[in-house]
């Protein structure tokens, strides 16, 4: 059977709504609303894409502790299989308590940040994704995997995320193993040294025949060959927290592309999940089911 895999650190959040202000030392503030969800990364564009109906599966570092086991619940709940990379006995997540306020956020952060894998580590990951249609990438130490997956035939989708050092020489070796590259404007500007997002599109046809760069709230550029074109964002989603906006938007694309789709389709059935996202507070609220999602996309798209 078919499905879609990736490697990457789980994130766990835990959202605090309804304050006016932030605390001052000393003081305690009780907020209105409040819950617990998985963040971003690609655990949320695998569970999105589990949500759709897609057989995902995730290497991924997880511990005895209840926020690893809160978190392999929720992979199981929307169909992704957790393969866990991690013997210790430390919390092995990342674990963030958001603020939320008005007009602003403020995060406090547990956790490594990323994963930092051993040749056991790869080689669990490297077993758990042969024979994956598509596979998330991402910088770190799993670019060996990656390029014996694509020999393979694995699709490869990259995801940069931001980097100050974002450049063509950094990030040469994984430019030249992914298939599509997925970079918002900051992002592809940044990579290329080009000052605006159309340059940045045309100058990444160095390393891709088929270029995406999503241009926040507008929509997302595409080149097809020499076809370029631009595709809008879904006007009647209304941004209320734009977290998750760019994974979300990976998973309507990866949907695309694990159903042998024109980019052009990719792009809008990402514009629909990633516009979806943001509708709700948290990287995970603010979703659809495969069958909305193609209903958006005969009625906005055609």
């Amino acid at each position: 059977m078919e499905f879609v895999s990736g490697a990457g650190a789980t994130n766990v959040d835990l959202l605090y709504q309804g304050f006016d202000r932030l605390a001052g030392v000393g003081e305690e503030l009780y907020c209105k609303d409040f819950s617990l969800q998985l963040g971003g990364g690609v655990p949320a564009t695998l569970i999105n894409l589990g949500r759709l109906g897609i057989n995902a599966k995730i290497a991924t570092e997880l511990g005895c502790d209840i926020f690893s086991n809160f978190a392999k619940e929720k992979f199981q709940q929307n169909n992704v299989s957790p393969i866990n990379l991690y013997s210790g006995e430390d919390i092995p997540l990342n674990i963030t308590s958001a603020i939320i306020l008005p007009k602003d956020r403020t995060f406090y952060t547990y956790g490594k940040g990323t994963i930092d894998p051993d040749d056991k580590a790869k080689e669990t990951f490297y077993q758990m994704a042969k024979g994956s249609k598509v596979c998330i990438m991402q910088p770190g130490g799993f670019l060996e995997v990656y390029k014996k997956l694509k020999i393979e035939g694995t699709i490869l989708v990259l995801d940069t995320g931001w980097d100050d050092e974002l450049s063509f020489e950094k990030y040469g070796d994984y430019l030249e193993t992914a298939d599509f590259y997925t970079p918002n404007r900051k992002e592809a500007m940044q990579i290329t040294g080009e000052n605006t997002p159309e340059k940045a599109a045309w100058a990444l046809k160095k390393y891709f025949d088929k270029v995406v760069v999503k241009v926040d709230a507008d929509g997302c550029i595409g080149i097809d060959g020499d076809d370029y074109f631009f595709v809008k964002s879904v006007e009647e989603f209304k941004n209320v927290d734009s977290t998750g906006a760019g994974d979300a938007f990976l998973s309507g694309f990866i949907y695309g592309l694990f159903y042998d789709k024109s980019l052009k389709d990719c792009i809008e059935l990402g514009n629909i999940t990633g516009g979806k996202a943001v509708t709700e507070v948290g990287a995970l609220s603010g979703y659809l089911t495969e069958a909305e999602l193609l209903e958006y996309k005969n009625r906005i798209y055609g």
